[in-house]
């Protein structure tokens, strides 16, 4: 147990380095019965939270790749039947991507699954800690307490490799 009277930072950052660890540990576990790696899951996720076709490029940024790499993980969920490339209208020589149903449909059964995966970690905390603990998160990726960072801390920490 530890003294949470004399904890250093390095110890702060450690458990919660490791408190992340543990939650990629899990979600790359629940993912496996889907045969899709984290990085398909984050694609598929960039690429349905977009309202229109998205360029490939686009998608190479948000999850900080390549343009060759974001190729072949689209090539893997266009062969599966999940996503579908496009030419782009604005420039002929592009191409954008989108989800079709049957990728959609595995997006939400995926944002369930990460929901529900989420909900049976932190059913350990009660309720007043779970807002402590989101107050103190929000706290340290600098939001104002608003919330109005929440999303943008959110996407952020989704991009980590």
């Amino acid at each position: 147990m530890v003294n949470v009277m004399s904890v250093s930072p390095a110890t702060l950052r450690d458990l919660l380095m490791t408190t992340t660890r543990t939650l990629r540990k899990r979600w790359h576990e629940r993912i496996r019965p889907w045969e899709l790696s984290p990085h398909e899951h984050r694609a598929l996720r960039v690429i349905g939270g977009a309202d229109e076709p998205v360029r490939l490029g686009v998608v190479a940024k948000s999850l900080h790749i390549v343009p060759r790499s974001v190729t072949e993980v689209v090539d893997r969920l266009e062969s599966r039947g999940l996503t579908e490339r496009l030419p782009d209208p604005a420039d002929r020589r592009a191409v954008c991507v989108q989800l079709t149903s049957d990728g959609r449909r595995l997006l939400t059964e995926l944002d369930a699954a990460r929901d529900a995966d989420a909900a049976e970690v932190f059913a350990r905390l009660d309720a007043a800690e779970r807002t402590e603990l989101a107050r103190l998160l929000l706290k340290l990726t600098g939001d104002d307490g608003s919330g109005a960072n929440v999303g943008k801390s959110v996407a952020q920490a989704n991009e980590c490799p």
